[in-house]
């Protein structure tokens, strides 16, 4: 084997495995969703397939003629790969609810052979390639550096070009096509065997090639769900991952279905000035709020900012948003975009960005909240939406980091949230004016609402000695996990 060869060969399976990784985070997303916790699983599951990969292809290749260890390895590792998307789906949906077993175990379903097979290649390669023992250091050190720049560059490809440009599963589709063919052809097997594997292959690959796996649209962030309101005919609920983020009533934008929405209504009218708004939404998700605004203060303006550009085009294409509506859509992390936006521009500011589960750690800072306040009138309000179980780590540290910005900070709940025996959506309030307290009880009164409104004394009591929240300290998902 030539070094040419030799050296190409380690550096396209080291890729192949980070692509994989990669992919990964997508097709568990749909289960197990998105979090630290998700990517910890991932990125440990297949650095043990590395591992252990590393270590039987070099021992199979003290006891085997090492070049013919090489096609079966690439065949091996490219029918894993095929099957890895329909294993995810198989195993994935009696897995679902996400926790560090699950993702754990879930992830080794799909990626720990396919991880296993194609790392094995390196030490066979250097074997193969290792012609005296005076060379030992320079060979493997070499090889080390071309799989090290293999993995960098299957990294790199997948995260910033392939997953911009295409779904999760052709992807799968074409890298284990591209590894099975590869290998047959090292392997010199004759037509008969070619064509066995060849066709084994596309049987693996054919659940890929006719189906879309289990997202009605998937977007470079977000596996997408559109379900019908079964208690409402103009009713969708928008589904990221394995989560309801949204619900639109398509005939009633007034109709606002979830909890902590009618919360954030109750906020707006309560602690806003009469007649129109401008308004500052951070995750735009269904434009739920930005539509109930436009109908309820007629004159308002909202300013929309969402990560993902696929996600507004699902708004318009399949929940009915009409974009005349929105005075401005800005798609990219909020965190760059809102420091563009004017200072002291908006009456409302809601936020409402959510990754799986958790609001993205750098949208939760002293730092972040400082800018918002920035954007804010002088009697502006800033209300945001953060999800919390027992103990409620986060949602206390979260209203510990407003406290620490503005003036007035209140947290709005059923009441066993905050004697931490339930958890869900916490509504938190802050302003640089005083909160008009009795007119978001009676607003929450007026709908029948259970809600509590925790300020003051009785809020600084809750908050015992949580932590404020910082660019260098902010663990929010093992606050959540905890």
């Amino acid at each position: 084997m030539s070094l040419w060869s030799a050296r190409s060969l380690v550096f396209s399976t080291s890729a192949a495995v980070l692509v994989l990784e990669i992919l990964a985070g997508r097709l568990l997303a749909p289960y197990v969703g998105v979090s630290l916790e998700t990517f910890t699983g991932i990125i440990g599951t297949v650095l043990a397939g590395i591992s252990v990969g590393a270590w039987a292809g070099g021992r199979a290749a003290d006891h085997r003629p090492p070049r013919s260890l090489l096609g079966p390895l690439l065949v091996g590792g490219g029918l894993a790969s095929l099957a890895s998307p329909t294993i995810v789906d198989s195993v994935g949906s009696g897995l679902r609810g996400g926790g560090p077993v699950t993702i754990v175990i879930l992830a080794a379903f799909g990626f720990l052979l396919p991880a296993m097979l194609l790392s094995a290649v390196t030490p066979v390669v250097v074997k193969i390639r290792l012609q005296q023992l005076s060379e030992t250091g320079s060979v493997v050190g070499a090889f080390s550096a071309v799989g090290t720049a293999g993995a960098i560059f299957g990294t790199f490809f997948t995260g910033f070009v392939l997953l911009a440009a295409l779904p999760t599963r052709p992807i799968v589709l074409g890298l284990g096509f591209l590894l099975v063919v590869v290998g047959l052809v090292m392997m010199r097997l004759g037509s008969g065997r070619s064509i066995l594997t060849l066709i084994f292959a596309l049987v693996l690959a054919f659940p890929l090639s006719v189906a879309g796996g289990p997202c009605d649209v998937e977007t470079t962030y977000y596996c997408v769900d559109i379900e019908t309101d079964g208690e409402r005919p103009d009713g969708r609920f928008l589904r990221l991952d394995d989560l309801r983020h949204s619900h639109v009533d398509l005939a009633d934008p007034t109709h606002l279905e979830f909890r902590y929405i009618e919360v954030f209504a109750d906020v707006v009218d309560s602690q806003s000035h009469p007649g129109s708004l401008d308004v500052l939404s951070i995750g735009g998700g269904g434009f739920t709020i930005p539509r109930w605004v436009s109908s309820t203060r007629p004159g308002s303006t909202n300013t929309v900012l969402e990560l993902d550009p696929g996600l507004v085009d699902v708004a318009v294409a399949e929940l009915g948003l009409d974009l005349s509506t929105i005075a401005r859509v800005e798609t990219g992390d909020a965190r760059l975009t809102v420091a563009g936006l004017p200072q002291g521009a908006f009456d409302v500011v809601v936020g409402d960005a959510f990754g799986g589960r958790a609001v993205p750690w750098h949208l939760t800072t002293l730092e972040f909240v400082s800018e918002i306040q920035a954007r804010l009138a002088s009697d502006g309000v800033y209300v945001l939406n953060v999800i919390d179980r027992p103990p409620n780590r986060f949602a206390r540290a979260e209203a510990a980091t407003l406290l620490a910005v503005f003036g007035y900070v209140g947290v709005v709940a059923p009441s066993e949230f905050f004697a931490d025996e339930s958890g869900g959506n916490f509504v938190l309030v802050a302003s640089d004016r005083p909160l008009e307290v009795l007119r978001l009880r009676d607003a929450i009164a007026e709908r029948a609402g259970e809600e509590s409104v925790l300020t003051g004394t009785a809020l600084l009591d809750w908050l015992e000695e949580a932590a404020v929240l910082t660019d260098d300290f902010a663990p929010v998902d093992q606050l959540l996990s905890r």
